[in-house]
């Protein structure tokens, strides 16, 4: 799986957002929500970015999609400033009703995690490390993790874990402009379109 350049684009860029949801209106107003895919990729992201480089960099950010266009094949993006490095926070484990089990329950200030984010989790005792998906997330300062059934436990005192969030994801280049406003600079606009393959 080939990786885009490290190239950061300019300031300004727009990031698109439009979950597949199924809406059924009722008669008395109200309206059921669903849904439409799997959780994990119901809510693909469209970045619209903006390279103001060097020719010789423009030439390279060319290369590669137009390589993606040859092979057919998604590449792995990390938008700027999405994901962040390790963030330290404690967690609790149980069944939900008090007893062992594999519901673990991370509490950190402003969190930034959503159902669905596929965090890197090391715990200080307990659970094994590894990639966990967030199973719920009912406010801004808590969310829940699900460990195997070989990890349950009955944790009630908070236990340090540090999680990260990467914010790379795979993605395919539909089109992209490339202008060039003086000697030796171009700007190249293009939209990456987030996909989910295995």
């Amino acid at each position: 799986m080939a990786t885009f350049p490290s190239i950061t684009p300019t300031y300004g860029m727009r990031k698109q957002s439009k979950p597949k949801i199924r809406v059924t209106s009722l008669g008395d107003g109200y309206e059921f929500r669903a849904l439409y895919g799997l959780p994990l990729s119901q809510d693909p992201k469209v970045y619209d970015l903006t390279f103001n480089v060097s020719e010789t960099n423009s030439d390279v950010i060319e290369a590669f999609l137009r390589s993606r266009v040859a092979d057919q094949a998604s590449f792995t993006f990390t938008p700027p400033a999405e994901g962040f490095s390790a963030k330290t926070g404690a967690f609790v484990q149980s069944d939900g009703s008090g007893s062992a089990g594999t519901i673990i329950t991370v509490t950190f200030t402003n969190h930034g995690v959503a159902i669905g984010d596929v965090l890197t989790v090391d715990f200080s005792s307990g659970p094994t490390d590894g990639s966990y998906v967030v199973a719920s997330s009912a406010d801004a300062n808590t969310f829940t993790l699900t460990s195997t059934s070989a990890d349950s436990a009955l944790v009630t005192s908070p236990i340090n874990v540090d999680f990260t969030l990467s914010g790379a994801g795979q993605y395919v280049c539909d089109s992209w402009t490339k202008s060039i406003p003086y000697n030796n600079r171009a700007i190249i606009n293009c939209s990456f379109r987030e996909v989910f393959e295995p």
